[in-house]
């Protein structure tokens, strides 16, 4: 099974941290200079990291940089004390296969869990991709080429050559491919197909808190939502992700005035409260298919994911009690 970190309470760090050089190879050529960073830094905070590079103290090939500086092959990185964990220090992450969709010498697709994070950080010490890689140790390269919210469960996809990792990148910013979730929604759905063209926006709580918001100011996002099947008081829906948004299903259905069941974030906690006491725990949206171009040969690939038994079991108890 795979183990579900815990929100980090301390760290063990170096008490004495230096200056290291690091000569940038092939496999992370092309790579922004932050997100390198936050791979090779491991329990440094990003804002850390982010400081370090707006004070100069970052430095490729002797010269300040910006952020999103792209790396190339042979580039001479400066990382300067940032507390790094002692290069001995024993790896702590849990190795664990993940259920394989499809794989080759370019990319894994796994069906992940919900509950699990798809990568450290935000109060976790490690997710999917950092237990991929313990499991996988003569893995050269593993990278996730897009994200999943922690209580997602479904397709994700995990590229094994930073070839296939652009490609994939770059084939998500022009909204190639199709991507389409199952969502249990509160209501009774009124179209069996609609478009939901609204704008979202991210905003932080006073707590600190990551949310998304319908907002004239924000990133135009487009999510295409069909009728699967009724169930009195709640519906099921297919949702097809036409941007890419943060929190995009899950803030498109809610403000159209439809949840999800069991999101902590944008639906109801006595609904939650409701499906928990039926054995429910989770939010009810899962990634159920990939449709997209092999990121190398421009194959079609068609991958799914049924969805998982405690979804099946749930839509069996509505289907009896409707």
């Amino acid at each position: 099974m795979p183990v579900f970190p815990k929100r980090k309470t301390s760290s063990s760090q170096s008490e004495r941290p230096s200056v290291r050089m690091l000569s940038i190879g092939p496999d992370s050529a092309g790579q922004r200079v932050d997100n390198f960073l936050v791979k090779v830094c491991k329990g440094v905070p990003k804002s850390h990291i982010y400081k370090a590079i707006r004070s100069g103290e970052v430095r490729v090939n002797k010269g300040r940089v910006q952020a999103d500086h792209r790396l190339a092959e042979g580039d001479m990185l400066r990382i300067p004390p940032l507390r790094l964990p002692a290069a001995d220090e024993p790896r702590k992450v849990p190795p664990f296969a993940f259920p394989v969709v499809y794989e080759d010498d370019a990319m894994v697709v796994i069906d992940k869990p919900a509950g699990v994070a798809v990568h450290g950080g935000s109060g976790v010490s490690f997710g999917v991709i950092e237990q991929l890689r313990a499991a996988r140790p003569q893995a050269r390269f593993l990278e996730l080429a897009h994200r999943l919210d922690r209580e997602t469960s479904g397709l994700l996809i995990v590229a094994k050559q930073r070839k296939a990792l652009l490609a994939l990148h770059n084939m998500f910013r022009q909204s190639a491919g199709r991507k389409i979730y199952q969502a249990l929604v509160v209501g009774d759905w009124v179209n069996d197909r609609q478009h939901i063209r609204k704008p979202l926006l991210k905003w932080l709580t006073a707590g600190g808190e990551r949310r998304v918001k319908v907002d004239a100011e924000g990133k135009s996002a487009h999510t295409i939502v069909t009728c699967l099947k009724r169930f009195g008081r709640y519906t099921l829906v297919e949702a097809e992700l036409r941007t890419g948004r943060t929190h995009q299903i899950r803030v498109h259905l809610a403000s159209s005035g439809f949840p999800i069941v069991g999101d902590d974030k944008y639906g109801s906690d006595e609904v939650r409260e409701h499906f928990t006491r039926l054995g429910f725990k989770r939010m009810f949206l899962h990634a159920a298919q990939l449709e997209i171009p092999h990121p190398l040969t421009g194959e079609n690939l068609l991958l799914e994911a049924p969805l998982p038994p405690a979804c099946v079991d749930i839509l069996h108890h509505l289907e009896r009690n409707k």
